[in-house]
């Protein structure tokens, strides 16, 4: 049985996630993405997505937030 490393949920049916070398167990993908998914840098949701990245390597969740920023150049659609 694995243990949560977010909530300490032990459980049957946790799973392993490596990344970055290191290895990370959970019991549910919401604990894996509240400890491994980048937050947005504006509003701090996590970002489930591929987000947008400014040229400074910043992330955001939408060209909205990264806008309220300061990024410019940015769109959430193409046209």
């Amino acid at each position: 049985m694995g243990t949560c490393e977010v909530c300490g949920n032990q459980y049957d049916k946790a799973f392993e996630v490596s990344i970055g070398g290191s290895s990370h167990t959970f019991d549910s993908f919401e604990c894996a993405i509240h400890a491994l998914a980048p937050a947005c840098n504006h509003c701090g949701c996590r970002i489930l997505g591929h987000g947008v990245e400014g040229k400074s390597g910043v992330m955001f969740c939408s060209a909205f937030c990264a806008k309220q920023e300061g990024v410019k150049g940015l769109q959430d659609r193409v046209a």
